[in-house]
């Protein structure tokens, strides 16, 4: 809502309470309306009704539409090429770059844009660990993306720290403005654009929350490498002991959040991690979990924790009249989004820390039926499957995406999210592997018994039960056989897993087709990795797949 006609909001009065003395003219932003700073949840709801932004429902959470995009728009993003960053930013398809002298005028366009208008305000940061957090800044035109953002990031306790903020990073999100392909140099009138040297952010044309939390962890993974913190997509959580750490990597669909969230374990988070010598940190104070077709079922914590009130529900479906919820309707996306507190899952570590991993799991969802349920790695293999970042493109996490999952290579299980080059990060992981005797494994989240749409998923009991396995140390006291195509370790047997699980070759109706479609995969493998094999050792392209054999 535009105030134009400066009608009085629920929390106007309220406004300027937790205001910081690093006020919005240090962002060259003048000539505003209300400034709506650092509200918490209960007035930032008020002002989302209100401005007809969004509608509370049955049980408390908050269902809002983001418009045209309703995923990533990941070619949509840039980095202005600048002094003090270019030449540690692996420049390519995921990192564009945009001319300094063009984000400026685009900038300023955005600053005259924004006269007379209200903005909200929060002041927070990323990163749990206070040796190697980000104090940042998110300002937003919506008040559901300043609810968004009090969720995802990490608050300050008092009003005097709130006072005291200064930004060492900021995000403006303004999805009414619109680039200009011929003025700005983008590709089309939505915009990500990341400036190091002037430690801002903004993003215009898209009103996608995913954009505003995605950023500020592309922030984090430009600065911490720099301190010698590996930063990782990935979920944690972490047993009764504190070196009983997990990590789950993985792209979006791969199930980071479903296999986290375990009731015998502590959530550390379900995203953005980082792992210092102090042990592992999430960056986020909240979660954000894709839920088109959640079962309250097979996902009670996750299930329970989006139907309450703090929760925002992203393109889900609901009935206006009844105020319910239909998780299954994915008429708007397949990728609805709900975002919630981390301590609203029963078991979250309040912390959000914990100590060095114990068990690292790449998560892979394998459209194509073939590669095995779980198998355990080399160190090498390890940095070569991180490298890789095998799995399916499952429907609407980006624009563009059709109804089928597409295979994808994916450098470090986040490519969108890498600035430095990807040998950077798997060196910084293999190091950490070797010092702290950590077991990796990959975990295939995919298909069974034939590809997509002929086969079927992986059965999340059968997921869970190898995991389960893994984590308690049992799977290792069973005998393994070598993949005759990766050269990983299979387990044999595993408790409440069929045979057939385990040997997926078995499951297909002909073996024959299933080899050949197994080796077209490595194939694949071998054809991505080729753009790395340069920067990577002798013993990282040997742990490759045979295909000779």
């Amino acid at each position: 809502m535009n105030n134009l006609l400066n009608i009085k909001t629920p929390a106007q009065g309220q406004a300027s309470e937790y205001k910081s003395d690093y006020g919005l003219a240090n962002h060259g932003l003048a000539n505003l309306n209300t400034v709506y700073w650092n509200l918490p949840l209960e007035a930032l709801a008020e002002e989302i009704v209100f401005r007809g932004e969004g509608k509370i429902m049955a049980m408390g959470p908050i269902v809002v539409n983001s418009g045209k995009h309703t995923g990533r728009s990941a070619q949509d993003k840039f980095v202005v090429r600048e002094a003090t960053s270019e030449d540690n930013v692996d420049w390519g398809e995921y990192n564009r770059p945009l001319a300094p002298d063009k984000f400026d005028v685009l900038f300023s366009r955005m600053q005259g844009f924004l006269q007379g208008r209200d903005l909200f305000v929060q002041d927070c940061y990323a990163g749990a660990d206070p040796e190697h957090r980000l104090p940042v800044r998110i300002i937003t035109e919506y008040a559901w993306h300043s609810f968004f953002s009090r969720n995802m990031f990490i608050s300050p306790e008092n009003r005097e720290e709130y006072r005291n903020h200064i930004p060492e990073f900021t995000v403006l999100c303004v999805p009414s403005f619109q680039g200009s392909e011929l003025i700005d140099g983008t590709r089309t009138g939505t915009f990500i654009i990341l400036n190091f040297a002037q430690q801002l952010c903004i993003i215009g044309g898209t009103a996608y929350g995913g954009e505003i939390k995605k950023s500020v962890f592309t922030v984090m993974n430009y600065l911490l490498p720099l301190h010698g913190v590996l930063p990782m997509h990935c979920s944690a959580n972490i047993g009764s002991e504190s070196d009983d750490v997990a990590l789950f990597f993985g792209l979006s669909g791969t199930g980071k959040t479903t296999l986290s969230a375990d009731p015998h374990r502590g959530l550390i988070g379900d995203d953005e991690h980082g792992w210092s010598d102090n042990g592992v940190f999430n960056f986020e104070d909240g979660c954000y979990a894709k839920v088109i077709e959640l079962s309250e079922a097979a996902e009670p914590q996750i299930y329970g924790a989006i139907h309450r009130f703090g929760a925002i529900l992203e393109n889900v479906v609901c009935d206006p009249v009844s105020r319910r919820i239909d998780l299954d309707d994915g008429t708007i996306t397949e990728n609805t989004r709900a975002s919630y507190p981390l301590n609203y899952i029963d078991n979250a570590i309040l912390e959000k820390a914990g100590g060095h991993p114990k068990n690292v799991i790449f998560l892979t969802c394998d459209a194509q039926g073939v590669m095995p349920p779980i198998a355990r790695l080399t160190p090498d293999q390890a940095v070569y499957h991180f490298i890789s970042g095998y799995t399916s493109k499952i429907a609407g996490t980006e624009a563009g995406m059709g109804a089928e999952p597409e295979i994808t290579f994916s450098a470090c299980f986040g490519a969108p999210f890498m600035v430095h080059p990807p040998i950077l990060y798997a060196e910084m992981l293999k190091k950490k592997v070797m010092r702290y005797g950590v077991t990796c494994w990959l975990i295939n989240t995919g298909w069974t018994g034939g590809p997509y749409g002929v086969g079927k998923r992986i059965s999340i009991k059968h997921t869970r039960g190898l995991l389960n396995a893994v984590l308690s140390g049992k799977l290792n006291e069973v005998e393994f056989y070598t993949d005759p195509v990766f050269g990983f370790e299979v387990p044999k047997s595993a408790p409440d897993v069929p045979e057939s699980v385990l040997y997926p070759a078995k499951a297909w109706p002909s073996e024959a087709d299933y080899w050949k479609r197994y080796r077209e995969l490595a194939a694949r493998y071998a054809d991505n990795f080729q753009k790395f094999a340069p920067d990577c050792p002798p013993e990282v392209l040997a742990a490759g797949p045979k295909l000779e054999q």
